[in-house]
């Protein structure tokens, strides 16, 4: 099963979301508890856009389980801490 597959919520950046009606509905709003965060980042910079991060409830602590580096991107996978 691949990554995707396994996991049991995907977030996606606001404009992706925006751009897709946000999968026709809340699908559960991941009730406030998440384990892992994976950042998928291009070496492209665009200049603008909309934080993905603006608002948080409180400092959230990353630790980091994985990095794959491609030229085309760098793959991240965190713990979020608790």
């Amino acid at each position: 099963m691949d990554r995707i597959g396994a996991a049991g919520a995907v977030i996606t950046g606001r404009r992706t979301a925006e751009e897709v009606d946000h999968w026709g509905g809340d699908h559960g709003a991941r009730a406030g508890v998440l384990d892992e965060v994976q950042i998928h980042q291009i070496p492209v910079l665009f200049g603008g856009g909309r934080r993905l991060f603006d608002v948080l409830p409180a400092r959230i602590e990353l630790k980091i389980l994985e990095v794959i580096d491609t030229p085309e991107a760098t793959h991240i996978r965190y713990r979020v801490l608790r």
